[in-house]
């Protein structure tokens, strides 16, 4: 589209900040229409800058190649470029290679930026704060705020934009040195006080000519010692002493900054006592400052992100984490966005709407990937006892944006010693790995969730339906089939439609479908889930209006407390007395007979989701001041007593596993503190596995979805508590599940949606990785189908002439 055809042709723009993200959208502005008037105003001198290396992807790096190509030659000309990524940690160095980056000195873009501006005649007001935005509004047709993560213009008009600031719990410094890395380094001090970690990677190389690069390496996956350095074809893999300059993040916990007194001496004397720490990693050099402060990262998001004819840009829209390298190129992708919304749009206001609507999911997915990075690195020290290999996967895809599959295709050779390291057999993805639980081994790592079908008779019986459901997904592969919650008594159903083991004619239609499993697909597993509804119950199938009470016909519900689901809307539930407690237990315990005698192979009980059990584990939901509330430990009391009672039951060869929901996304509520010493409480009493989902506790929660969002609270439990998990939660791909078994955050992966999506999940993900082995058989009759059937003609003749020039 012309320029004339966008919005602000010839317009006065004003730009509040004089970062990257802010002097390139001025440049971009500037460069489609040089009628502009574009000024900058940045209140610090033109030399002067914070922090010291800057990384862009090859991504932004294209798009600023196809918008500018004077910009995009001139960090051609300066950036360093390298592929590997090398964890110290304990003495050795691991390295995997295929990463691709590269990076600048942070003065040096600015440098090349300010050129590029005053060649273009954008004005550069230094040395100057810029007037309020309310003020530059009423002369400019378009005023940038590009004011940073402090942002005055966001803190003035906080009534429109609605910022939310999360202050995270790690602590910080951005230092440098003169020594080039040789690649993006994490190095892993565990001192006296606590785990401290170092992230470092080069900005520039003092002798390298145009479009530097630290060349190429060999994985250490093929070499015999971890800590051997390898010589690349090229050369010397080590940079020359005082070659270059290395940006060197130091972070730690806040506890552990504490504890070193880092809080209460001199930032000189804390960076000197860093390069100590870190001294192999420098090679003796001193760390450098440059008004560097220890301070806590804060990730801000807006509602807004613009106010009229105010937009928002950059990290005062919107930060994200260092540790996945995104705060410049999150602004420089910003910039580049607005312009070309702008150029496309003729209306301002229709352009800056279309602006956000194209960054907004974009920002998000990197949030979340980075908030991933950041709480890896906060809860760091649950991992450094991990096997090395297995610890560097795991550092490695620690935002869920790296992969197993992504990681295995840059170095293949250092997956391979990650799984080999971890007793996966050759040529068997991790999913495919047997596991044993209490005595019974599941062939792979695959588990068809617990899912509420909502499709028995008026009275809890199972029938044609759920043979044909559960036999399916059996049939497709999965290591473990899971009932939807079971219900231990009629009070105790969610909706009429739930299933029961509360009758006789339950125990033999569960028997037929557990024979079926056993019969029809040898090898899989099939456990049942019990649970009771609590305030929950007596509610609508789900497709009729999930939680919102029947019409007619309802039955009065119970919980720990008389607090009602939603107030106004469900019942408000009879608190339990303790004679009524262990009526409650027995009804448990006669299910789980019903249970073992219908041939289940494992046992769940369902503490999650606001259901009777989790209603007493949640200080939410529980108000008791009896023996069965106050403390965690009251709050645990009848959970744990209707455990034991069932266990005391329950085959002992057979494994018994416990579902909690791990948070209640709401204030006040159960958290992942709780959750550990919830997970811990019942592995003392003899849990087999803690199945870990969150939320679902209270009507007000505001869970942050995602991918994967709910596995870190799994990771957290099983390596601190050191105990089997199942991860449960938007797991969707069978990568997720490999990358999720290999790192050690996961024993298991209970998937729904996508099993009710193909019930042959799981054989489908063994066919797509060309595995076929003891850990995805499939059926007899299924075999000729294991292969994707071909799509369309391939066997034509294949071309051999043509005259076109």
């Amino acid at each position: 589209m012309s320029p004339e055809r966008g919005a602000l042709p010839g317009g006065r723009i004003a730009v509040v900040g004089g970062g990257p993200g802010g002097l390139y959208a001025a440049v971009l502005l500037k460069r489609l229409d040089p009628a502009r008037e574009v000024t900058v105003w940045e209140r610090n001198a033109p030399d002067d800058t914070f922090g010291f290396g800057v990384v862009l992807s090859d991504e932004t790096l294209g798009g600023i190649e196809q918008a500018d190509p004077v910009v995009h030659d001139a960090l051609r000309r300066e950036y360093v470029r390298w592929d590997d990524i090398d964890i110290v940690h304990r003495g050795r160095t691991l390295t995997s290679g295929g990463h691709g980056f590269a990076a600048i000195g942070r003065r040096r873009l600015l440098q090349l930026l300010h050129d590029r501006c005053r060649e273009l005649g954008v004005r550069l007001r230094f040395r100057t704060e810029a007037p309020p935005a309310a003020d530059l509004a009423r002369d400019h047709d378009l005023v940038i705020a590009a004011d940073g993560v402090h942002s005055a213009t966001r803190g003035a008009h906080a009534d429109v934009f609605r910022p939310q600031l999360i202050i995270h719990r790690c602590r910080y410094i951005w230092l440098s040195t003169d020594l080039a890395f040789d690649a993006f380094r994490f190095d892993i001090a565990e001192t006296e006080h606590g785990v401290v970690q170092l992230h470092g990677y080069p900005y520039s190389r003092s002798s390298s000519g145009p479009h530097s690069s630290l060349g190429p390496r060999s994985s250490p996956g093929s070499r015999p010692a971890l800590d051997q350095r390898s010589v690349a074809a090229s050369g010397s893999r080590s940079a020359p002493p005082g070659d270059g300059a290395s940006t060197v993040i130091v972070e730690a916990h806040e506890d552990v900054w504490r504890r070193t007194g880092w809080d209460a001496c001199p930032v000189e004397e804390s960076v000197e006592q860093c390069g100590k720490i870190f001294a192999a990693a420098l090679g003796g050099r001193p760390l450098l400052s440059n008004n560097s402060a220890w301070t806590a990262f804060r990730t801000v998001t807006n509602a807004r992100w613009s106010h009229g004819n105010v937009v928002l840009l950059g990290d005062a829209a919107h930060t994200a984490h260092f540790s996945i390298g995104s705060g410049t190129k999150l602004a420089v992708e910003d910039a580049l966005a607005l312009a070309a919304c702008l150029q496309e749009h003729a209306a301002l206001p229709d352009a800056l709407a279309a602006y956000e609507a194209e960054r907004r999911p974009v920002v998000q997915s990197t949030q979340r990937a980075a908030r991933a990075s950041l709480e890896w690195f906060e809860n760091l020290a649950q991992y450094v006892d991990q096997p090395p290999r297995r610890f560097a996967f795991n550092l490695l895809t620690r935002s869920r944006r790296v992969t197993h599959d992504n990681l295995r295709l840059r170095d293949p050779a250092f997956v391979a010693s990650v799984e080999a390291e971890a007793g996966v057999a050759p040529g068997t993805p991790p999913m495919f790995t047997p596991f044993r639980l209490g005595g019974l081994t599941l062939r792979n790592r695959v588990v068809v969730s617990p899912m509420d079908m909502y499709s028995a008779d008026g009275d809890g019986t199972p029938g044609d339906f759920h043979l044909v459901h559960l036999g399916a997904r059996a049939l497709g592969g999965a290591g473990l089939v899971m009932t939807e919650m079971v219900c231990v008594s009629r009070q105790g159903r969610i909706t009429p439609g739930c299933t029961g083991l509360y009758a006789p004619e339950h125990e033999a239609a569960w028997r037929r479908v557990t024979d079926f499993v056993h019969t029809g697909a040898p090898g899989t597993a099939i456990g049942v889930q019990l649970g009771h509804s609590g305030r929950k119950g007596s509610t609508r199938l789900m497709w009729e209006g999930i939680d919102r009470p029947l019409p007619e016909g309802n039955w009065p519900v119970v919980a720990a407390s008389a607090l009602p689901y939603r107030a106004g809307v469900n019942q408000i539930p009879h608190a339990l007395t303790p004679e009524e407690l262990a009526g409650v237990r027995e009804d448990f315990v006669r299910a789980a007979e019903r249970a073992a005698r219908a041939g289940f192979d494992l046992l769940e009980l369902h503490c999650a989701h606001g259901y009777l059990l989790s209603g007493f584990l949640s200080p939410l939901t529980n108000h008791r001041t009896d023996a069965y509330g106050g403390d965690l430990e009251g709050r645990l009391r009848f959970p744990l007593e209707v455990f034991d009672a069932v266990r005391a039951v329950w085959p002992a060869g057979r494994p018994m596993t416990v579902r909690i929901s791990a948070t209640d996304w709401a204030a006040g509520g159960t958290s992942a503190e709780d959750a550990v010493e919830i997970a811990r409480a019942f592995a003392a009493h003899g849990v087999d596995a803690v199945d870990v989902s969150t939320g679902q506790v209270v009507a007000e929660e505001q869970p942050a979805f995602g991918r994967s969002y709910q596995t870190p609270f799994a990771d957290r439990i099983r390596n601190v508590v050191s105990i089997p998990v199942i991860a449960v939660g938007a797991i969707s791909s069978w990568d997720d599940v490999n990358s999720l078994v290999l790192a050690g955050r996961a024993d298991l992966c209970a998937l729904a949606r996508p099993h009710l999506y193909d019930p042959h999940w799981t054989l489908h993900a063994a066919a797509e990785q060309g595995y076929s082995g003891p850990g995805a058989p499939w059926p007899a009759p299924y075999r000729a189908g294991s292969r994707t059937p071909p799509t369309g003609r391939t066997d034509g003749p294949k071309q051999r002439l043509s005259l076109e020039r």
